[in-house]
């Protein structure tokens, strides 16, 4: 019976990560700051990114990415200004549209510039798939949506817009989903970026065992039977429109972590076949949680100019990322960390006003003398 709880656990889990950080934290309302007296407003550009990366991919997703430009209050009068650039991950079953509602913007980036921050260019993409949600990863089922974020959506940025094209003067954040795209894509790419913020980051790490909180063990292998007996009837990624949130969410992990080139129509593979937990595939699993491969980044890691992370102290999440901050604590990274008083999503517009765009203030270069 344990083997059988443990293959469930690392069949949902992305599922798991996000039951713990509570049962609606997909979207949910958000409290937002006050609005700033005097602050002056943004220019809010809506764009199409094409990805190469995310060309020919199985699944069918769009390499042609919605992504929301924020460039500051003085980028149309300085026309010889260069600014950094902050890359915002959203998280998942939402894109980058949604995402705004949640963290307020263009008004917490407006606040952020009233109370002092220096000004820089936000940049919100989309990464939201069939299944909701691509992991910021690299699959040939999704396309390479790792690549996406850290080498194309950068390279059109720095083509058509007055940044800073140096990595420090680049910063990366991502809450949730976008937390493990942050902490996945920042440890792989410090040639890119020069400071990362890590902002309640789900999947750092397999669960154990057993079913998600809350749930009975007989339920919970009863709908593992069903949501089985529900993919194999499944022709597209369109399918699973009607099926539970945690479902979509076995689907998009499987898409991102364990894809099948060989395996139409869906092409992944799931850690569950007919009742048999699938080895090869868990272990592709584990692989994709950076708790399980950061040993092999930390000289890439120290590279970083500063490194945040945060997280509620409701918020399930709270575990894996304080145990992130300890390991960079212990390997000597340079890094902060801060549990606020909030659940995985109540406070994340005013972490964004108050935390994030000042954070980054502190520590993106802002002038052409970047080293």
């Amino acid at each position: 019976m344990m083997r059988r709880k443990l293959s469930f656990a690392f069949a949902a889990l992305i599922s798991l990560s996000l039951a713990s950080a509570g049962p609606a934290c997909a979207q949910v309302q958000t409290q937002v700051p006050a609005v700033v007296p005097g602050a002056k407003p943004v220019t809010v550009e809506n764009i199409k990114v094409h990805s190469p990366a995310i060309e020919g991919n199985l699944e069918g997703e769009s390499a042609d990415r919605d992504v929301i430009v924020f460039l500051p209050p003085s980028y149309n009068k300085d026309r010889h200004r260069r600014y950094p650039v902050v890359y915002a991950l959203h998280g998942y079953s939402i894109g980058a549209e949604q995402w705004t509602h949640e963290i307020h913007v263009p008004q917490t980036i407006e606040g952020a510039f009233a109370q002092g921050a220096k000004e820089m260019i936000v940049v919100l993409p989309d990464s939201k798939t069939g299944y909701n949600g691509s992991m910021y990863s690299s699959s040939e089922t999704t396309g390479d949506f790792e690549k996406f974020i850290s080498h194309d959506l950068v390279a059109y940025i720095d083509a058509h817009y007055r940044t800073l094209p140096n990595r420090m003067s680049r910063g990366l954040v991502g809450h949730s989903m976008g937390g493990y795209g942050a902490t996945r894509i920042g440890m792989k790419h410090p040639d890119v970026y020069g400071s990362l913020y890590i902002m309640s980051p789900c999947c750092l790490s397999p669960r154990p065992s057993g079913p998600p909180p809350g749930m009975d063990a007989t339920k919970w292998e009863d709908n593992e039977k069903q949501f089985e007996t529900a993919v194999a009837a499944m022709k597209s990624p369109a399918d699973s429109a009607g099926m539970q949130f945690f479902q979509r969410a076995q689907l998009a992990s499987a898409a991102a972590w364990s894809p099948d080139p060989k395996n139409p129509p869906l092409y992944l593979d799931l850690p569950m076949k007919d009742g048999v937990p699938q080895p090869g595939v868990l272990a592709k699993w584990t692989a994709n949680a950076p708790l399980a491969f950061i040993d092999q980044y930390i000289d890439n890691l120290k590279e970083y100019h500063a490194i945040a992370e945060d997280v509620g102290d409701q918020d399930g999440l709270r575990f894996d990322t304080q145990k992130l901050h300890e390991i960079l604590d212990n390997y000597g990274v340079r890094n902060t960390f801060e549990m606020y008083h909030g659940t995985h999503t109540s406070a994340v517009a005013d972490r964004f006003q108050n935390h994030v765009i000042p954070f980054f203030s502190q520590n993106l270069c802002a002038t052409e003398n970047c080293r």
